[in-house]
C-alpha cells in the first residue's frame, strides 16, 4: 500500500458518511428506514440485493476455495444467480405485493403471531452470528494488506459501518449499495485482466493451473463432489427464495421493478463469476505457497485474491480495491443491522411493549436498536477471531446449512403449500435442528464411503462434500416431510388462521398499483441523487490516472472512473427527463 492507496481510502470512507448524509432527508418515518417507503427504483434494489447476497467472504473463504481447489466454488455463485432468476420471473413481484414493512409481518399473517415471535428470535441471534462472520472476514482480508492485527481491525471497520448504518436507513444502504457495484465490479474486473496478463494471457493461465482446477470431469470422479454440487444449488435457490429474505424485494415500487431488479442481480453474479475467482487461481500459479507470503495467517489461501492484487495493480487502484472489498462486508452488515433492528421493532417492541407507539418514538428506537445490535456484531466478530479452528469457507457454509436451512424450509415451503396450520412453520424448525444433530452425528463421510461403493481412504476434501451434501438434502427432506405432513391437521384449524392465510395469499397474488396504492414517487430525486453521486466519485477515479503509472495502469483508472461517469450521466438524464414523477 503506498500512500496514494491510503488517500482513497480516507476518500472513501468521507464519500460513504456522505452518502448517507445526502440520503438522511428521504428518511421521514419506520417504512422509509426500513425498507424506502417501498418507492425505491429497480436498480438500485437489484444491485443491493446483489451487494448483500455477498460479502467479503467472497474474497477470503470463497477465494481460498478457488485457489484449493479450482472451479466448484463457482457452483455456488451459478445457484445465486439461478436463485434471482426465480425472483425475476415469479417471487419478486410477489414479495413486493406482501405489503409489508418487515418479512417476518407477512410470517406473523400467514402463520400466526407464535411463528411471528420465533421467527424473530431466530433471525435475530442468526443474523448477528453471519454478519460477525463477515466482519471477521473482512477482518481477515485487512489484515493481509496491512499487517495490522485482526481484533483491531474489526473493531475498526465494525465502528465505521455502524456509523454508516445510523444515518441514513435503508435509502442510504440501497444508494451505497448501488454505487458500491459500480465501484467493485470494474476494478475486479481490471484485477482479472491484470493477472491473466502476467501469466501469459488466457492460454498461460489454463496451461499452468493444476489439472483438476478447470477439470468438470471431476464431478464423476472426486468422491461426492456431485452431491456437493446439487446440494449448493438447491441451498442458492432456497436462500434466495424464501419469507424472510422478501426483505430485499419490499422497498421497490411494484412488482415490474421487482422483476428488472432480480434480473440485473442475476446478470452480476455471471459476470462475478468470471472476475472474482479467475485471480485466486492465477495466484495459485504465482504462489504456490501462499504461507510464505502470508506466514501470520492462520489460512493462508484466504488472502489469494490480494496477494495477485497486489502483485498486478497500478499504484493507486489497491485502494479503490480494498475500498471496494469494504464495501462488499459494509452492505451486507448494513442491511443486516438495518433488517435485523426492523425484526425488533416492528415485531416485537410495537406489538408486545409499545402496541401503541407514536412513529416518531419508533423511529428513534430503532436507530438504538440499530446502534446495539451494531455493537454486538462487533463482539462476535472478535469472538470468532478467537475460534478460529476452521477455515471461513468450511465454517460459513455449516452455519448456514445446519442452522440456516431449518430456518429456511418452512419459509420456503409456506409460499408454495397453504393448507397447514399455525404451528407447522415453528415446529419444523425445531424438527430440522433435530435432524441436524442426528445427520451430522450418525450419518458420516465413514458411513458413506462403502454405500456409494468408495473403497479407497477419504480425503479431507471428500470428507467436506459429503458433510455439506448430505446434511443439506437430509435437512431439507426432514423438514419437508413434517411440514407437509401437518396439512393432515388443517382441518382442525381455526377459522381466524384459515382467513389469515387466504388474506396472505391474495395479497401474495395482487399486483401493486403504485400510484393508487403509495401515491407520488421520489423517482426523479432518487435518479438524480445517485447520478451526482456517480460523477462525483467517477471524476475522482479519473483523477487518479495522473498517478505515475505505466500506460495500461492509466487505461485502468480511466476505464473504472469513465464508466461510473457515464452511469452518473444517464441517471442526471432521467432524472430530468422524468421529473416529478406518480
Amino acid at each position: 500500500m503506498t500512500s496514494y492507496d491510503y488517500a482513497v481510502l480516507v476518500f472513501y470512507f468521507v464519500y460513504m458518511l456522505a452518502i448517507s448524509w445526502v440520503f438522511r432527508k428521504f428518511v421521514t418515518n419506520v417504512s422509509e428506514y426500513f425498507r424506502g417507503g417501498g418507492k425505491a427504483l429497480w436498480w438500485m434494489v437489484g444491485g443491493s440485493a446483489f451487494m448483500v447476497a455477498f460479502s467479503a467472504w467472497t474474497f477470503t473463504g470463497a477465494s481460498s476455495k478457488a485457489y484449493s481447489d479450482g472451479w466448484p466454488i463457482i457452483i455456488i455463485y451459478i445457484g445465486n444467480s439461478l436463485g434471482f432468476l426465480v425472483n425475476a420471473y415469479h417471487f419478486g413481484p410477489r414479495f413486493r405485493q406482501l405489503r409489508v414493512v418487515t418479512s417476518i409481518q407477512a410470517i406473523r399473517t400467514r402463520f400466526g403471531a407464535v411463528s411471528e415471535q420465533v421467527f424473530t428470535w431466530l433471525q435475530v441471534p442468526f443474523g448477528l452470528l453471519q454478519a460477525g462472520i463477515w466482519l471477521n472476514s473482512l477482518g481477515v482480508f485487512f489484515a493481509a494488506v496491512f499487517g495490522l492485527d485482526i481484533s483491531l481491525t474489526i473493531m475498526a471497520t465494525g465502528v465505521v459501518v455502524l456509523i454508516m448504518a445510523l444515518i441514513g436507513g435503508s435509502w442510504a444502504v440501497l444508494a451505497s449499495d448501488f454505487i458500491q457495484v459500480l465501484i467493485l465490479m470494474p476494478v475486479c474486473l481490471a484485477v482479472t485482466v491484470l493477472a491473466l496478463l502476467k501469466v501469459g494471457g488466457l492460454d498461460g493461465f489454463v496451461s499452468q493451473l493444476p489439472a483438476g482446477h478447470l477439470d468438470l470431469n471431476q464431478v464423476f470422479t472426486q468422491e461426492f463432489l456431485w452431491l456437493w454440487c446439487l446440494a449448493m444449488i438447491l441451498k442458492q435457490l432456497f436462500s434466495t427464495n424464501n419469507l424472510n429474505d422478501a426483505n430485499r424485494y419490499l422497498c421497490v415500487k411494484d412488482g415490474r421493478h421487482a422483476r428488472w431488479a432480480g434480473l440485473l442481480g442475476a446478470g452480476l453474479f455471471i459476470v462475478g463469476i468470471i472476475i472474482w475467482f479467475i485471480p485466486p487461481m492465477v495466484a495459485r500459479i504465482l504462489y504456490p505457497d501462499l504461507g510464505v507470503v502470508f506466514p501470520n495467517l492462520k489460512n493462508p489461501e484466504e488472502a489469494a485474491f490480494i496477494a495477485v492484487a497486489r502483485d498486478v495493480m497500478p499504484v493507486g487502484m489497491m485502494g479503490l480495491l480494498v475500498s471496494g472489498i469494504f464495501a462488499a462486508t459494509m452492505s451486507s452488515m448494513d442491511s443486516g443491522l438495518n433488517k435485523n433492528a426492523g425484526y425488533f421493532i416492528k415485531n416485537f417492541y410495537q406489538p408486545i411493549i409499545k402496541p401503541n407507539a407514536p412513529d416518531a418514538h419508533l423511529l428513534r428506537v430503532s436507530k438504538i436498536a440499530t446502534a446495539t445490535l451494531g455493537i454486538l456484531v462487533i463482539l462476535v466478530g472478535l469472538k470468532l477471531s478467537e475460534l478460529r479452528g476452521m477455515d471461513l469457507f468450511t465454517m460459513t457454509q455449516r452455519l448456514s446449512i445446519l442452522i440456516g436451512t431449518p430456518i429456511l424450509v418452512p419459509l420456503v415451503l409456506g409460499i408454495i403449500v397453504r393448507r397447514t396450520p399455525p404451528w407447522s412453520a415453528w415446529s419444523t424448525v425445531l424438527v430440522g435442528f433435530a435432524g441436524s444433530l442426528f445427520i451430522s452425528r450418525f450419518l458420516t463421510p465413514e458411513w458413506a464411503a462403502p454405500l456409494f461403493g468408495y473403497t479407497g481412504p477419504l480425503d479431507n476434501t471428500a470428507k467436506e462434500y459429503w458433510r455439506q451434501g448430505i446434511e443439506l438434502f437430509g435437512n431439507v427432506a426432514i423438514g419437508s416431510a413434517w411440514f407437509i405432513g401437518t396439512m393432515l391437521c388443517w382441518k382442525g384449524t381455526t377459522p381466524e388462521h384459515k382467513a389469515n392465510v387466504a388474506e396472505f395469499f391474495t395479497r401474495f397474488n395482487q399486483p401493486v398499483d403504485f400510484a393508487k396504492e403509495e401515491g407520488a414517487g421520489n423517482d426523479a430525486q432518487q435518479s438524480a441523487a445517485v447520478g451526482w453521486l456517480c460523477v462525483a466519485y467517477g471524476g475522482f477515479v479519473l483523477l487518479l490516472a495522473l498517478i505515475p503509472n505505466p500506460l495500461i495502469g492509466r487505461l485502468a483508472f480511466i476505464g473504472c472512473g469513465a464508466l461510473v461517469v457515464g452511469v452518473g450521466a444517464l441517471l442526471l438524464f432521467t432524472a430530468r427527463r422524468t421529473g416529478n414523477p406518480s
